[in-house]
C-alpha cells in the first residue's frame, strides 16, 4: 500500500514510480483463485473456466487501445502505443496474442468455437471488462495509459504460471503455454512506455492521487474478474455458487 505521505506534497519521479508499483499489492496475483491455479489445486473445469473468460478480456486489449490511439494527440506516443494492437491481433505472419490465447483454450480441452463464442464469460466478468474499456472510450487518454500499469506486475503472474503449470497440469500440451512465453518480455516493452508517459504527465500532488486511484481501478477490475470466477467454478475451500439456470431447474422439480 502506498506510505502514508502528506497529499499536497509533490513526489519526485522515484517516489512516485515507487508508490505506483506499491499498488501491486493489490494484483490478482494474490487473489485465492490465481493461487489455486498457480498452485496446482485447480480442476480442469476450474482451469478452462479461466481460460474462457479471459479470452474476453484478451480480446477486448485491442479495443481498448484503439481507444487510446483515437483520442491521442502525440504522433510518437500512437506509433509506438499501436505495437500493442499489433501484439494482439497479430501482423503478417504472426498470429498475435489472441491466437495464441485460443491454442491456450484447447490445449486445456476447449473447442475453438466455444471459446470465441463467448459462451462460458460470465456477467461479472462481462460487467467488469466492458467498464474497462468504457473507461479508455470516455477518460483522458493519459489516464487510460496510466490504468494499463497493472502490467507491472504482469511478467511475475507469467513467470508463474510458466514455472508451476508444467508440473501441476502436465495435461495440458506446453505449446498452449506460448501466450506467456510471449507476454513475459512484451510486458516489460509496455511497462517502459506506459510509465514513462505516467510519470510525465501526473506531476502534481493532485494529479499523483489521482493516478494512484486509476491503477487502483484497473486493480480491481482485474480483482473483480476473479472473483466472479471464484463464484462461479468454486475454490479449495468453497463450493461454487448455483447458476441461474441451475436455481431454475431446483425450483421447477420442488
Amino acid at each position: 500500500m502506498p506510505k502514508n505521505v502528506n497529499q499536497s506534497d509533490c513526489w519526485d519521479r522515484e517516489e512516485f514510480e515507487s508508490q505506483l508499483r506499491a499498488q501491486g499489492a493489490a494484483y490478482h496475483i494474490h487473489h485465492p483463485y490465481n493461487v489455486m491455479l498457480n498452485t496446482g489445486q485447480a480442476t480442469k473445469t476450474q482451469i478452462r473456466g479461466w481460460v474462457a473468460n479471459r479470452f474476453y478480456y484478451q480480446q477486448s486489449i485491442p479495443i481498448k487501445d484503439a481507444a487510446v490511439l483515437a483520442a491521442c494527440d502525440d504522433r510518437e506516443i500512437r506509433r509506438e502505443w499501436i505495437q500493442r494492437i499489433l501484439d494482439h491481433d497479430g501482423y503478417g505472419d504472426d498470429p498475435g496474442g489472441i491466437e495464441a490465447w485460443i491454442k491456450l483454450g484447447t490445449a486445456t480441452g476447449l473447442s475453438r468455437e466455444e471459446i470465441t463464442d463467448l459462451r462460458h464469460v460470465l456477467p461479472g466478468v462481462r460487467f467488469a471488462i466492458d467498464a474497462y474499456v468504457n473507461f479508455a472510450r470516455t477518460r483522458p487518454w493519459q489516464e487510460s495509459v496510466c490504468a494499463s500499469l497493472t502490467e507491472l506486475f504482469a511478467p511475475a503472474i507469467h513467470k508463474q504460471r510458466l514455472a508451476t503449470w508444467p508440473e501441476h497440469y502436465p495435461w495440458i500440451e506446453s505449446g498452449g503455454l506460448q501466450y506467456f512465453r510471449n507476454r513475459v518480455s512484451q510486458a516489460r516493452r509496455d511497462v517502459e512506455h506506459g510509465l514513462s508517459i505516467t510519470l510525465d504527465y501526473f506531476n502534481t500532488a493532485e494529479l499523483q492521487q489521482r493516478a494512484l486511484a486509476i491503477l487502483q481501478f484497473k486493480l480491481d477490475i482485474l480483482w473483480q474478474i476473479s472473483d466472479a470466477m471464484a463464484d462461479r467454478y468454486g475454490l479449495p475451500d468453497r463450493a461454487p455458487l448455483p447458476t441461474l439456470a441451475e436455481i431454475s431447474q431446483n425450483a421447477d422439480t420442488n
